[in-house]
């Protein structure tokens, strides 16, 4: 029960699952210290937002929500992706109270701590927090992120300048936060990192314990333990390395989602050794190939990037071509933006035209929209497990193995007996580019 020396702190969480993690981090140790989080600018004694930095979009609603939380509260403690440019985030909103970078957990609490002070009364040994620690996601799914940074130097992104070199978790840490999580009632695991494939490199895949068992701190043995707490277990950003074939095997035999987020960015060689992407040289069509010889329900999802500098005529047909011959499922394409302090910007190659970028843009949803309705068609009377996100007087909104939440589709179910956390199968009964429709079995 809140009383009126509780102490309520506001939260706005910008960005991509990464940041919702460090949020929820944030959160979990100022619900230890005794501190309310409201859902109201009014309500709020200081308002924290966490920003993203990626692009230039971003950075622009970043700073769009910095200035409606100071008019609509006045107290406002910036962080996240976007505090590694303090002098332009208080050029614009000089009145924020603190700026701190991603990952400085301690210096936005201590912020807080200035602003308003913790209750002197608060026992965390009575005002318990959830063993899970506070979650920001539905109750049936959370994400789990098993390392920071990247060890990658790509033309068009900022990230280790901003978050820096990758840093594993400790296996153990990872997998005793997923028990917890499992235990708390999470039916899917979504892991996240910035690099999945490169996990325990830089601890050169030291050996950890679980359970009082010993585990490899490397991607396969990681999720080879994830499948034995039976729940969903699905991967993002992975990056196409050898190692990758190590999993495939896991889910042709059902113990992980068949389910790969990789950001290819582009196709064409010569976009790519400009990107600087890793692994660009890899004959990556014959291994998608493989994969799916393997197991053949894998559903591949990726993003793309269009209009990159020097990106000819000749080398987006290629990249088309090639989305005709991998036939990737979920697809998401971005316009490139010249983020600052991103390499690409020096490199002296020809910038792409805003209109030729936007009409690149359009073509590729396009040509990928055919790609995605065709193959979502042929799941036509299918039977698929699904796992409830939503129900109303309308029905159920669900997703199959093939469905990541916020950015892939949906599946629609003619149910109203069901509950989100539910897993039901059902028969698949129509599909447009995107969502799927179904009866229950």
């Amino acid at each position: 029960m809140s009383t009126p020396a509780t102490p309520k702190v506001g939260f706005v969480s910008l960005g991509c699952p990464k940041a919702l993690v460090d949020s929820e981090r944030i959160l979990t140790q100022l619900r230890m210290e005794g501190y309310e989080v409201v859902g109201t600018y009014q309500d709020a004694d200081v308002v924290v937002v966490n920003t993203c930095g990626f692009i230039d979009s971003a950075k622009a609603e970043s700073l769009d929500v910095i200035g409606e939380a100071i008019a609509e509260n006045g107290k406002v403690i910036v962080t996240g992706c976007m505090g590694v440019e303090e002098g332009n985030i208080r050029n614009v909103h000089p009145s924020v109270l603190a700026v701190t970078g991603p990952q400085q957990y301690e210096q936005v609490v201590n912020a807080v701590h200035e602003v308003v002070p913790p209750k002197t009364e608060h026992n965390p040994l009575i005002d318990l927090v959830p063993p899970q620690g506070v979650k920001l996601t539905p109750r049936h799914y959370a994400y789990l992120k098993i390392s920071e940074g990247c060890n990658h130097s790509c033309s068009f992104c900022i990230i280790p300048s901003m978050r820096g070199k990758l840093v594993s978790r400790p296996v153990g840490d990872v997998l005793g936060e997923a028990e917890r999580l499992v235990k708390a009632g999470v039916k899917e695991l979504l892991v996240i990192s910035q690099d999945t494939s490169a996990y325990g490199v830089d601890l050169k895949y030291k050996t950890d314990f679980w359970n009082g068992q010993p585990v490899k701190t490397r991607m396969k043995e990681l999720c080879e333990a994830l499948s034995s707490m039976g729940v969903w277990v699905r991967l993002h950003y992975v990056y196409p390395y050898p190692n990758v074939d190590d999993v495939i095997p896991l889910m042709a035999a059902g113990k992980l989602l068949p389910y790969l987020d990789i950001p290819f960015q582009h196709a064409s060689p010569k976009v790519l050794k400009a990107m600087k992407r890793p692994a660009f040289e890899d004959k990556t069509l014959a291994r998608i190939k493989a994969w799916r010889e393997i197991c053949p329900e894998l559903t591949i999802r990726s993003t793309f990037i269009v209009g990159f500098p020097g990106e000819t005529e000749e080398d987006f047909l290629y990249l088309l071509d090639w989305l005709t011959e991998a036939q990737l499922d979920r697809v998401g394409c971005f316009q490139y933006s010249p983020v600052e302090g991103a390499p690409a910007n020096d490199l002296g190659l020809e910038e792409v035209p805003d209109d030729v970028k936007q009409e690149r843009w359009e073509r590729f949803m396009a040509h990928q929209q055919a790609i995605s309705a065709a193959r979502l068609q042929r799941k036509i009377g299918q039977e698929l497990e699904v796992l409830i996100d939503e129900v109303d007087e309308q029905g159920a909104v669900a997703r199959s193995w093939a469905d990541a939440p916020e950015i892939d589709g949906s599946v629609f179910v003619d149910a109203t007996d069901v509950k989100p956390g539910d897993k039901i199968r059902v028969r698949i009964t129509d599909a447009d580019e995107y969502d799927l429709w179904a009866e229950p079995v």
